[in-house]
């Protein structure tokens, strides 16, 4: 299984960008996608989660401004984020729960991060 994401690049203060995330491989089900971040020295942080049957989740940073959606039939996660400020820079990681097989357990897997960066 593997995690690609893309989307990531630079953008002004207030712009906007969308970040996408195509799971690939013997996948069976996807019960969770979504978006970490991190900053240099920092640690690795939810942004926003998308479970299957469950209300989406928001970091409290972002609420009102980032949203997360899936494409199940394509095994994708979008993060379309607005009103960007400078707090936002990171490398942004996304990341799947799923079982590759009925009978296999759930395992997270992790992209390979993309950088975005907000500056003037």
């Amino acid at each position: 299984v593997q995690l690609q994401a893309s989307g990531g690049g630079l953008v002004q203060p207030g712009g906007s960008l969308r970040l996408s995330c195509t799971a690939s491989g013997n996948i069976f089900n996807i019960n969770v996608m979504g978006w970490y971040r991190q900053v240099p020295g920092g640690q690795r942080e939810p942004v926003a989660i998308e479970t299957s049957g469950r209300p989406t989740t928001y970091s409290d940073s972002v609420k009102g401004r980032f949203t997360v959606s899936r494409d199940n039939a394509k095994n994708t996660v979008y993060l379309d984020m607005s009103s960007l400020n400078l707090d936002d820079t990171a490398v942004y990681y996304c990341y799947a729960i799923l079982q590759k097989t009925p009978q296999d357990v759930q395992y997270r897997y992790w992209g390979q991060g993309t950088q975005v960066t907000v500056s003037s």
